[in-house]
């Protein structure tokens, strides 16, 4: 008579023994998988993760779109510029229409939106539109600060050119706006070189590159277009100092009665332009470089612009 039969192991998977692998010990503790950082697999969160995702997504549509703007030939550049100019100046026509007819800066600040919408749906130029995609475009190596500055230069002159054109043709139109212009420029060369000044004049730098910042950080046309009304409100309805905005206005004035010079514009202007830079750069950009530089795709050595060669 023979004792119970003692367990027998089980046999190994067959594949194993063919690779010559021994089988897996169940008794051994379990390591968790990690990811290339060290953080492990199973505490990411999926919602930072997607986050992260569209961040990184948003970064490179802002290089792309920045790129684009940074190599346009001068035909483009000059005529983008110039029916900027033209469509803020519509915004200005509506600004004008319903402030005499209400008297109310805040109702004409709508309706100004009409301009900024008109110059998002039509792919036009803003000087100040370029104090966030093409410095990030810059920023990535993929342009260079001479494009930049090329692209600032020819979209201020052709904007205000562009303006002045359209401003001279209301004012032939509209005859009765000649007081309510003078009124509206003299808000802007009558305010002297101070706290307020300074203080207006990097809030229109600020709102102007943040309304950019709202138009990349979504795919709906209907969200970029309430985004514009809104920061129409803000710089035409509060009075912001805008280098463009205001400049066709006060040309307006010149055009429609004289009481306001190109000098007293000069004295104006020549603060409002820095100052609108410092707004957008330092404000709204440089945050948006700040974290952008946490990107895999920063500064992007592989796409960089050698001046005067193009892309390596």
């Amino acid at each position: 008579m023979t004792g119970p039969r003692a367990p027998q192991a089980p046999e190994p998977d067959r594949d194993e023994v063919d690779r010559g692998e021994p089988a897996p010990d169940e008794s051994a503790p379990k390591v968790r998988e990690t990811d290339d950082t060290g953080a492990e697999g199973e505490g990411v969160d999926p919602q930072e993760a997607e986050v992260e995702d569209e961040v990184a997504e948003s970064f490179r549509s802002s290089v792309e779109e920045g790129a684009e703007r940074l190599h346009r030939s001068w035909r483009a550049l000059i005529t983008t510029g110039l029916f900027g100019g033209l469509e803020i100046g519509v915004g200005i026509l509506a600004f004008l229409a319903v402030l005499d007819e209400t008297g109310s800066h805040l109702l004409a600040g709508l309706a100004f939106g009409i301009g900024l919408v008109a110059l998002l749906l039509a792919h036009s130029e803003l000087f100040t539109e370029g104090f966030l995609l093409p410095v990030m475009a810059v920023f990535a190596g993929r342009g260079t600060v001479g494009q930049l500055l090329t692209l600032w230069g020819v979209g201020l002159v052709t904007n205000l050119v562009g303006g002045w054109v359209f401003m001279w043709i209301v004012v032939l139109a509209f005859p009765d706006f000649g007081p309510l212009l003078t009124e509206t420029a003299r808000h802007f060369v009558d305010t002297p070189l101070g706290a307020e000044a300074v203080a207006l004049s990097l809030l229109g730098g600020i709102v102007i590159t943040l309304l950019t910042r709202m138009h990349q950080g979504t795919d709906s046309d209907m969200v970029r277009v309430l985004a514009s009304l809104m920061a129409g409100f803000l710089l035409a309805g509060l009075s912001l100092f805008h280098s463009v905005l205001d400049s066709i206005i006060i040309f307006g004035a010149i055009h429609a009665e004289g009481q306001v010079g190109y000098g007293q514009w000069l004295q104006w202007f020549w603060y409002v332009v820095p100052l609108n830079m410092v707004g957008g750069l330092v404000f709204v950009t440089a945050m948006r470089l700040i974290r952008a530089s946490e990107m895999p795709e920063a500064p992007g050595p592989d796409n960089r612009v050698v001046e005067g060669r193009g892309p390596r």
